[in-house]
């Protein structure tokens, strides 16, 4: 499954007219009607014209440029139309039908540069999903014995990018997975995500015991951060049926077992990775059937109103039932709906589901062993 991240091609300029080009174009055409309605109505005498000035400033507001110029073009004839159905010209008259390309011209520059920004931030959208795909790989939809999804839930649809990630791997050692969170925004934690990633990519096949993996992930971080900048991570190992989790300052994931949702908190407090943590490890043993929420801060810190997403109260109903990309989707659902569609942050959102033990065919075979199976 691709990480899902919230942001959609944009193409300004071609097919048809844009929702908000029809609905300026609208507006500006139904106060063109109403002017031309009341100065026909009023006689002879020229005395609302000016008002439709008013109609390509109104266009500009929603629609493009070309727009904006089309119905500065139509009021300014239908403005010289009844100028010159007045039996006297008037100099308050010639001044109006110039307000008129005078307002067209502002306005179409106005609509220029909107729409020069709008592709702006387009483009950057496109180039913020590439690079938060490249740090990110698909994951799933198995990876030995666990059912796996994952969701990445932008905050925004602008450039502005975030540090969250995660990754889940076969190893020698079991399934090995990890959830992280880079302090700040942006493509600097954009670039410490994937430096963090691509060092547990390594050395998760290379370290037996998982404090290993989280001191050479430290030195990684601390190499390439400032002394304020830092990441929260935490990282699971299943083997055999067996859950081992170490936890350097991340919200703690959630086992749903039989209804229950339990928050597998570490036996004692680590910092983040950059500070050097000492983490112990809390060992668990799963029952087929288990699921298990990776997330991060952002799914604790979803509030509408002052009060936060009940995650734990509602983590049951939506993550226990259907296929683990179906609890990830109806939790995305359920978290937008509470929210409004205001994110304050990035949301990374792993979801597992623990199947049985696997026979010994399908056992990873370590990397040294395998000469001599091969012998």
């Amino acid at each position: 499954m691709l990480s899902d991240v919230r942001t959609r091609p944009f193409q300004p300029g071609h097919g048809p007219l844009s929702p908000g080009s029809r609905a300026g174009l609208g507006a500006a055409l139904v106060l063109l009607a109403i002017v031309s309605a009341a100065e026909a109505a009023d006689g002879r005498s020229v005395h609302y014209l000016a008002l439709m000035a008013a109609a390509p400033v109104l266009a500009g507001a929603l629609a493009s440029w070309r727009v904006v110029l089309a119905v500065g073009a139509l009021a300014t004839v239908a403005a010289a139309a009844f100028a010159a159905a007045e039996p006297r010209c008037s100099l308050a008259t010639g001044v109006s039908v110039a307000a008129i390309v005078l307002a067209t011209a502002i306005a179409a520059a106005t609509a220029a540069i909107r729409q020069r920004q709008a592709e702006r931030i387009g483009e950057l959208s496109r180039l913020a999903a590439v690079a938060q795909q490249a740090v990110l790989r698909p994951l799933g939809p198995q990876v030995g014995t666990l059912a796996v999804a994952a969701r990445y839930i932008s905050s925004t649809a602008t450039a502005e990018i975030g540090g969250d990630l995660y990754e889940v791997m076969d190893t020698p050692y079991g399934v090995r997975m990890i959830i992280g969170d880079v302090r700040g925004k942006g493509l600097d934690a954009v670039r410490l995500a994937s430096i963090v990633l691509g060092s547990y990519r390594h050395v998760a096949y290379e370290r037996a015991d998982l404090r290993a993996v989280v001191t050479d992930l430290d030195r990684a971080v601390a190499r390439n951060v400032g002394d304020e900048d830092f990441v929260t991570a935490a990282l699971i190992e299943e083997r055999g049926g067996t859950l081992t989790i170490v936890n350097c300052g991340h919200p703690a994931p959630l086992l749903l077992r039989r209804g229950a949702v339990i928050p597998l908190e570490p036996p004692a407090p680590a910092p983040p990775l950059g500070f050097m943590p000492v983490v112990r490890p809390r060992v668990e043993r799963l029952e087929p059937g288990d699921r298990l929420l990776l997330f991060t801060d952002g799914l604790g810190e979803a509030r509408r109103d002052g009060e936060f997403f009940p995650t734990a109260d509602r983590a049951w109903r939506l993550l226990g039932h259907g296929t683990v990309g179906d609890g990830l989707a109806s939790l995305e659902t359920a978290l937008v709906e509470w929210v409004h569609g205001r994110l304050d942050d990035d949301i990374a959102l792993v979801l597992m589901e623990y199947a049985g033990p696997r026979s010994a065919a399908g056992a990873p075979v370590p990397s040294w062993e395998v000469g001599a199976a091969d012998g």
